[in-house]
Formats: structure tokens, C-alpha cells, sequence
């Protein structure tokens, strides 16, 4: 159940985008939109992780249009979970969404996060596969092994959530901060976020929320990154999850 929380007063969207040039003004411009005509305070922290096709001077002249938009390089290694953790460690907000570079997430569903989230929830874990979910245009086979994924994932942890690896998620600060340190340098923090949070103690809500496939440039998700790294990072929190005694448990 949500309990009584401060009220928010910023949320930060953090979007990691790796040549994306494509799509990323309408996914900027979208999402700003929705989010003042819903009165949402809000800044988007885009990180560009290494583009090469131009992605990071669109974002510079978007900047100059949309003040709420923060273009962040990332200058080190690259990897999806790495361009995320810098925008949460840039973050002014005390909240977060995470959401897709691609269009693939709807901005209105952003606003209904930023809703729950001042019920006095923690976290709100979208969800595609509940009712008044959905998805559009899912290639066949990562579909068949994103669902055989997320039920071990949902078996190993006795949990209800049924979309565990989907990166569209929202959190309060304080749940950002309470899962350090953050680990998964690539795809995995999709699932070590979730499921930090839910070890740790953090209250958590789902909701239906629709996804569509890509219709511009190529998806940085390799059907490898859904065996080993996504293995490593639910054995670490199941380690902690039943032998950590409690030490990382929020209070």
C-alpha cells in the first residue's frame, strides 16, 4: 500500500540514446508536450551513449528550443545500463522515468506514472502484459523469450510482476538512491532496478502501459543480452535476497 510521502515537485526523465537520430526529436518534442499540457514539472536528461549518426547535435539545437531538455554525453565506456546511471546520477528531480530513446513508450503513460507516484508510491512498474496493456509489432522471438525471461524471473522471486526487463519504469529518488550501487552496465539494469527495489522494501505498484516496435533505425538489444548478464544480476539479488539478512533493507 502507498503511504504518505513529501509531494513531488520535479519529475526527471531519463532517456539513453545511442543513433537515434531519427526518431529522437519526435520522441523529445512528444514527450514535452504531454507533459505541459498536463502541468507536469519536469526535465529530460537525454544521454547520448556514443552515437555516431548525429544524434548528438540534434539534441544541442532541440536544447536551444526546450529548456526542460539536458543533453548529456557520455564520454566513458559506453553500454545502456552506464548512459542510465548517468542520467540518474545528473537527475535534479525527486522522481524518474525511464523510457526509451525510440518512440517505442507513450508519453501519456509517463503522466500517469508521475500520478501514481504522488499517491505515496516508491515505484510503478509498467507492465505490457496485463489487461489494458499491449504491444505492436514485437518480433515473434524476443516475445517468446522476453515471457520465458520474465517467468523465471517471476518464479525465482515469488512475484506478481509479470514484465520485469522492461526498462519503462518509474521511482523516487529515494528508491534511486537506496538500490546504490547500481551494477549492470548494460541491458540488465532493466532488471536490477525492479528487483532491487523490491528486495529492499520500497512499495511498488503496477499498471497496463503499451509498447510499439521501432519504426526508425536499428534495436540495440541482442537476443545475448537476455542470457548471461540477465542471469548474472537476478543471481547477485537473489544472493541478497535470502542471505544479506536484511543489511540493504529500507527502514
Amino acid at each position: 500500500m502507498p503511504v504518505d510521502q513529501p509531494p513531488l515537485t520535479l519529475l526527471s526523465v531519463v532517456i539513453p540514446a545511442r543513433d537515434e537520430a531519427g526518431c529522437i526529436t519526435a520522441t523529445i518534442e512528444h514527450l514535452h508536450l504531454e507533459l505541459e499540457l498536463n502541468q507536469v514539472p519536469h526535465e529530460i536528461l537525454v544521454v547520448d551513449d556514443g552515437s555516431t549518426d548525429g544524434t548528438w547535435d540534434i539534441l544541442q539545437a532541440l536544447a536551444g528550443k526546450i529548456t526542460a531538455l539536458c543533453p548529456v554525453q557520455n564520454l566513458g565506456a559506453h553500454g545502456f545500463g552506464r548512459a542510465i546511471i548517468q542520467g540518474l546520477d545528473r537527475m535534479k528531480g525527486d522522481a524518474v522515468v525511464i523510457m526509451m530513446a525510440d518512440e517505442s513508450d507513450d508519453p501519456r503513460d509517463v503522466v500517469r506514472y508521475w500520478k501514481l507516484l504522488n499517491e505515496g508510491w516508491d515505484c510503478v512498474f509498467g507492465s505490457r502484459f496485463v489487461k489494458g496493456g499491449g504491444v505492436i509489432d514485437y518480433p515473434w522471438l524476443k516475445l517468446r523469450l522476453n515471457r520465458l525471461a520474465n517467468f523465471f524471473i517471476r518464479m525465482v522471486f515469488n512475484i506478481r510482476l509479470n514484465d520485469t526487463t522492461n526498462a519503462f519504469k518509474a521511482y523516487r529518488r529515494s528508491v534511486i538512491d537506496g538500490c546504490r550501487p547500481l551494477l549492470a552496465p548494460h541491458f540488465n539494469l532493466t532488471v536490477e532496478l525492479p528487483l532491487k527495489a523490491i528486495v529492499r522494501g520500497f512499495t511498488w505498484t503496477t499498471m497496463p502501459i503499451t509498447w510499439r516496435n521501432r519504426r526508425t533505425g536499428l534495436a540495440k538489444l541482442r537476443i545475448r543480452e537476455m542470457g548471461s548478464r540477465y542471469f548474472f544480476i537476478s543471481a547477485y539479488i537473489w544472493l541478497e535476497k535470502y542471505f544479506s539478512r536484511g543489511d540493504y533493507k529500507n527502514k
